[in-house]
């Protein structure tokens, strides 16, 4: 008989030993006969009030930078590890001075804000909410509290999308909530709005409204690049499973609504436009990047580091979508996302902190077990704090306090281990999809949408075919391999 389950969450206690074992602090595992705290403590509520609660600690985080050590100098405030972009750009990209982004030109070598169109949007709203009365240092104060409080909004979007995509796994989404360099990083830059936004589309997928999850690709595309790179594992997926239809509208949807954003702004201010990819472009090897490493253990310039990124990027982006037409079972939409994002983050000219933000949401639906994430997070602290202490070397003169290059050094490889590390359990999960936590139940891929449960198509190699069968009602999942015909 077909194996058929209930759509009841899942209680990561039940599979997780990490998880078991932190549960102490609140009482030990769910028991057998527990009951649920009602309707208020749905799982999905007690995830975004954990993810404001550890957002509100991050601010915490940057007080003594919130206090002075912005506006004192630039060594107390890598020495506090409290750093945030947010604070410095609103003076010298001209939000202090009522300039208007992208149409104005800036003072020195800059000329134009540096971020996509939406991103740039963002940063005026906040901009606009700011008084202009006081001091400077009062108004960057208020200008870094308005904005803390816009991505304090797009964390808990964040949080509800990803508890909300897997509907029997809510509780994965603590992964993000919880983690300690989303702690750290969530207020050094702009990017949890672009991560709301694919955050949002990948919920759209998962419910089967395709068109609805281009038109937020497309919007998070037009607020940072990285996230136009899932349409590549729509791509594919589709292919093996023949849904183009769905893949048609959305990439239409993605890039309808990616040029109704950027349209005004190119046609009204093409330099300031453009800016954000010519910069991307010319800009040097910078720090955490493994051409950063590469050129200074080898003492190489690596002046084509562009050439050498782009094509291991498509090397790779390469490798995963055999891997996806090959694995014996079709992988899961989130698996080949935390993938492909990984990839452009290891092989990118530049790992900004807040960069481990884009991977986060992923690895908690991809990968939701707490040990690989915790292994995994642990890297990322370390680069956290080995950038700061690096710059806080090279800005302290003759003292020399701080990091020095050897130990920065050794914080990139921590990074750049610690990603492949959880890379590599995922493709293991993928070639081993027995080994898949998510798949335990006999679900097939919950955030596929309509590629869930549904026959493969076109495969390459030994893949093996699903059974042609019709996906199960919502709410019930069948035992991969098992036909319920008679």
């Amino acid at each position: 008989m077909t194996k058929v389950h209930q759509d009841h969450p899942v209680p990561p206690t039940r599979q997780d030993e990490v998880a078991a074992a932190g549960s102490e602090l609140i009482g030990g595992p769910w028991g057998r006969f527990a009951r649920s705290g009602g309707q208020w403590l749905h799982p999905v509520r007690v995830v975004a009030l954990v993810a404001i609660g550890m957002f509100a600690l991050g601010m915490v985080q940057k007080l003594p930078c919130y206090d002075w050590a912005w506006f004192r100098g630039a060594g107390s405030q890598y020495t506090h590890a409290c750093y945030s972009d947010i604070p410095h750009l609103y003076v010298v990209r001209g939000f202090a001075d009522h300039l208007t982004p992208y149409f104005d030109r800036l003072p020195g070598d800059m000329e134009y804000l540096e971020y996509p169109v939406l991103t740039g949007l963002f940063m005026q709203v906040a901009a606009w909410l700011t008084p202009g009365g006081g001091s400077m240092q009062h108004r960057e104060q208020i200008y870094w509290m308005v904005n803390a409080g816009m991505l304090m909004a797009c964390a808990a979007v964040i949080a509800v999308c990803v508890a909300r995509t897997h509907r029997r796994r809510p509780w994965d989404a603590l992964l993000f909530a919880l983690a300690p360099a989303f702690v750290l990083t969530a207020t050094i830059n702009w990017d949890l709005l672009a991560i709301a936004l694919t955050a949002a589309a990948m919920l759209m997928w998962s419910r089967g409204r395709a068109l609805a999850c281009g038109i937020l690709i497309g919007l998070a595309t037009a607020a940072k690049l990285y996230p136009v790179l899932l349409l590549g594992p729509l791509f594919v997926l589709c292919w093996r499973a023949g849904k183009w239809r769905q893949f048609g509208a959305a990439a239409l949807g993605a890039a309808g609504s990616w040029l109704l954003v950027n349209a005004p702004v190119m046609l009204g201010a093409w330099d300031g436009w453009k800016k954000f990819y010519t910069f991307s472009q010319e800009r040097p090897i910078d720090f955490g990047s493994v051409w950063l490493l590469i050129s200074q253990r080898s003492g190489l310039p690596l002046d084509n580091a562009n050439t050498y990124a782009t094509l291991l990027m498509l090397l790779l982006c390469g490798g995963i979508g055999l891997l996806a037409l090959t694995a014996p079972r079709r992988p899961r939409f989130a698996q080949l996302a935390f993938l492909v994002v990984a990839v452009f983050i290891l092989t990118n000219k530049v790992y900004s902190p807040q960069y481990v933000l884009w991977l986060i949401p992923l690895a908690a639906l991809a990968r939701p077990r707490w040990r690989d994430f915790l292994i995994w997070q642990t890297c990322e602290v370390a680069y956290f704090l080995g950038i700061w202490l690096y710059l806080a070397y090279t800005t302290s003169g003759d003292k020399h306090q701080g990091l020095p290059v050897e130990g920065y050094q050794l914080a990139i490889a921590l990074h750049l281990l610690g990603t492949l590390y959880l890379c590599a359990v995922v493709v293991r999960d993928v070639l081993l999809p027995e080994r898949d936590v998510v798949r335990r139940d006999g679900s097939d891929d919950p955030s596929g949408g309509v590629l869930d449960g549904a026959p493969d198509v076109f495969t390459l190699g030994h893949a093996a075919r699903a059974p042609r069968y019709a996906t199960p009602s919502q709410g019930q999942r069948v035992e991969w391999g098992v036909d319920p015909r008679p």
